[in-house]
């Protein structure tokens, strides 16, 4: 099995000038995500699960050192690339493990019918059929929003900006190109977050570096669940 890599991960909350000012220095030194549209962006749209005691959620709140999340995802709204994603935190580090999916095996996790999961070998698909087997993990909420990515291969760092993030609510039609959500109570924030490996360039290190902001623990997912 593929040894799990985990990455560094540094997260802030920004305002538009911030934004502004960060990407102006980005730009001569870092590339646009290859994934960009003709705008720069793209839009991510996420299916997050959780327990029925809400454990996902309630381990971000509590900020429990190790926890994991699974998710499906699309980008841009394309139902021909799926992918199931599993998202750990372990002591501060991040790691991410994922698998493409057809959109019939998607909507059979959705609709809680796995028994043809067991039968793959993927083990991201034998551990999302245990768990929504024995622990009740269930798709819970959709979370959408426009993202702006760079690449700096030094360090192999990405750096993301995550805007217009929106909640789908209690619906579960992941599928829906027209589903009805709801934006971000007040003012909606941009998401800096910055991942690495073992090595941090100074010289994005500096660049990402604003007066006032410190670094967050904001959870897009906790976010779009405070509806409930």
């Amino acid at each position: 099995m593929k040894q799990v890599k985990f990455r560094h991960e540094i997260k802030h909350l920004i305002n538009i000038s911030d934004y502004l000012a960060i990407k102006n220095r980005l730009k001569n030194i870092a590339q646009l995500d290859e994934n960009a549209g003709d705008k720069g962006t793209y839009t991510v749209k996420s299916l997050y699960f959780d327990n029925i005691n809400n454990k996902a959620l309630m381990e971000k709140i509590n900020g429990v050192n190790n926890r994991e999340k699974f998710r499906l995802r699309i980008y841009n709204d394309n139902h021909s690339f799926i992918k199931l994603e599993k998202k750990s935190k372990v002591n501060g580090l991040c790691s991410k493990i994922a698998t493409s999916i057809s959109i019939n095996q998607c909507e059979d996790i959705i609709k809680n019918n796995i028994d043809d999961i067991f039968k793959h070998k993927e083990p991201i698909l034998t551990e999302l059929y245990s768990k929504m087997k024995y622990d009740l993990l269930r798709p819970k909420t959709i979370v959408e929003y426009t993202r702006e990515a760079y690449v700096f291969k030094p360090g192999n760092v990405r750096i993301t900006f995550d805007s217009n993030i929106k909640s789908g609510l209690y619906s579960q039609n992941f599928f829906n190109d027209n589903l009805a959500t709801v934006g971000m109570p007040g003012r909606s924030p941009i998401v800096l977050e910055v991942k690495f490996d073992e090595f941090f360039p100074e010289i994005i290190r500096d660049m990402i570096q604003i007066k006032d902001r410190e670094s967050s623990a904001f959870s897009k997912y906790a976010a779009c669940r405070i509806y409930e």
